[in-house]
């Protein structure tokens, strides 16, 4: 599934620049150029994914990182993670980092959407560009909520075949009162509860937004290797317009490219911000800092920054062939599966090692807690800010050991099985910052997540880990297959206390690279706000951003499919257009 577009001749003035080809830039550059009457320019850092085959097989993600294809940024320390400075890799090729991600099609809950509290951008709205970027593939075994999915989208999707371990999960999360809902994690409409989670994989090879630009017409120019380094703005005060892009080429020569109508910033939540940083829109004291004339000051850009923080638990086990290490450890076998994937489009190298997944909410865990009972929370919410409708937390699990770096010794597939079980916390109280190290593009921004600054954020992330452990160590399907966990010094007991998981949680602790909310969406009163609910920059004429970048709140869910959406809905704004929303079937028909 490489790429078969040619890297045409660029020209020097398009209708529309898009400033990154990674998930929503190519899915709004594609989307534009499907008028012939629009020029397009898509402008991105990295390779061609064509380049790269582990773009396209899911196995070989990891292959892809510490590489010229990974952005290589590294957090500031974080001193709610015990001072620890935390990798936060981002595909740096077209597609960007649909080509690196778990390939999880989780959109969180409509809710979610509804709390932006942005015209257009309801839960209803949001999932229904969901919709439109999905082409799903069901299979047999697989009980999908039909009317949920789309299948003239553009992006190919299909359920993941569970390895046994899996199984096994999804029996112990009932046992611990998580009920089974196969598709919950499209419907969006079950706080609590075990499922699967469809992947953006089809047919054995990866499916990625560079898909988006397959086949498309001469108006469509793609310029790769190429660093954009700021917007050019003509005008002064309030009739400021974006005119033109300044760029670096792979040689190192500047030069200007113009658009016509509009440039959109689509460099994701790490550096679009960087992007208006160097433009001069930003905050004015930091921008005078590194000698850039402030063109706008927008107090907001770069600030609000969001993730989601995970912790993997890994267990061992000896009995053999319920997890596929002994398809990737044993002597031979990590080149038997290549040959797999490259002949047959099959074996473990060709879906992300994922399994099982849940939300959960954690209200009665928590009940007793005081922090928790003391913490303020509007009426109808939770101290984590949520309604009863939206989950506190995920558990996904591994189906192979696969896990941190630091970790050499892997199980050998033969006498020895490893797999985890993750948390993940939703809702986040901490917020972070992104800003730049230099006015040089080609240093990366410093990016400072704060990670569990908030002590309500390790109360519940503790909390869920304790609950994750509970699952494994006493739940039906698990509970007698576990020896131990892996390596030894993660041992956790049955009856482990939530306080003995807090040092854990913060030695433990890493992103689920779900960047988001640097360069927010809000209202004409919020001075915080970057953009208005059409993606306008403040202050700016012919310049929107299109990213997670824009999100004023995370979803209870993962980043991949409101990327898409974003992306979608975005394209339709400068378009003109409006997505037409079918009618849904009322709640419990």
């Amino acid at each position: 599934m490489t790429s078969s577009i040619a890297l045409r001749p660029e020209g020097t003035v398009y209708d529309y620049i898009v400033c990154g080809g990674g998930t929503s830039g190519s899915v709004v550059a594609a989307r534009l150029a499907e008028d012939p009457n629009n020029s397009v320019l898509v402008i991105e850092a990295g390779q061609h994914n064509s380049l790269l085959e582990n773009t396209v097989m899911a196995g070989g993600w990891k292959n892809n990182f510490d590489t010229e294809a990974d952005w290589n940024i590294i957090t500031e320390p974080n001193p709610g993670a015990n001072g620890r400075q935390v990798k936060a890799s981002r595909g740096r090729f077209l597609g960007g980092s649909s080509g690196v991600n778990g390939t999880l099609c989780i959109r969180g809950t409509k809710q979610d959407y509804d709390d932006w509290n942005m015209p257009g951008w309801s839960g209803n709205e949001v999932f229904g560009y969901m919709k439109k970027a999905e082409n799903f593939h069901t299979k047999k075994w697989f009980k999908a909520d039909e009317n949920a999915h789309g299948y003239d989208g553009l992006l190919n999707i299909e359920p993941h075949d569970l390895a046994p371990i899996s199984n096994l999960i999804l029996d112990s999360m009932q046992s611990q009162g998580m009920p089974l809902q196969p598709d919950m994690f499209t419907t969006g409409d079950n706080p609590h509860g075990c499922g699967h989670a469809p992947r953006t994989v089809y047919k054995g090879d990866r499916a990625t937004a560079a898909d988006y630009l397959l086949n498309k017409g001469p108006n469509l120019a793609i310029k790769t290797d190429t660093t954009v380094d700021k917007v050019i703005l003509e005008g002064k005060d309030s009739d400021l317009k974006a005119t033109a892009v300044r760029v670096i080429e792979k040689d190192g020569t500047s030069r200007e490219i113009k658009a016509n109508k509009e440039i959109i910033v689509s460099g994701g939540a790490y550096c679009s911000p960087t992007i208006l940083l160097r433009s001069g829109i930003g905050p004015k004291s930091q921008l005078e800092s590194h000698g850039i004339d402030c063109k706008v000051d927008l107090p907001g850009v770069g600030k609000n920054l969001m993730d989601h923080l995970i912790v993997f638990i890994f267990y061992s086990t000896t009995k053999p062939n319920i997890t596929n290490d002994h398809l990737l450890y044993r002597p031979g076998a990590i080149a038997e599966a290549y040959r797999q994937w490259k002949v047959e489009k099959r074996g473990p190298l060709s879906a992300f090692p994922f399994g099982a997944f849940a939300f959960a909410r954690l209200d009665e865990r928590l009940k007793s807690e005081p922090l928790w009972n003391s913490a303020s929370r509007k009426e109808g919410r939770d101290p984590m800010g949520l309604t009863p409708s939206q989950p506190n937390v995920e558990f996904f699990s591994t189906e192979c050991y696969g896990g941190p770096k630091q970790y050499a010794e892997p199980p050998n597939g033969e006498t020895t099985h490893a797999f985890s079980l993750i948390a993940e916390l939703f809702a986040p109280k901490s917020r972070g910052s992104v800003t730049l190290k230099s006015a040089d593009p080609k240093d990366n921004p410093v990016v400072d997540h704060n990670y569990l600054a908030e002590e309500l954020d390790v109360l519940v992330l503790s909390e869920a880990c304790k609950f994750a452990n509970e699952i494994i160590t006493q739940g039906k399907g698990t509970a007698d297959i576990v020896e131990g966990s892996w390596p030894a010094k993660l041992t956790h007991h049955k009856n482990t206390k939530r306080e003995d998981w807090v040092p854990f949680v913060k030695d433990n602790a890493t992103t689920c690279y779900h960047p988001g909310g640097t360069c927010k969406m809000g209202s004409n009163d919020d001075k915080m706000a970057v953009l208005d609910h059409e993606l306008k920059v403040r202050g700016v004429k012919g310049l929107r951003v299109a990213d997670t970048s824009v999100m004023p709140l995370l979803n209870q869910g993962h980043t991949q499919m409101p990327a898409y959406a974003i992306g979608e809905k975005a394209a339709d704004l400068i378009k003109g257009v409006f997505l037409q929303l079918s009618a849904e079937p009322a709640a419990g028909a």
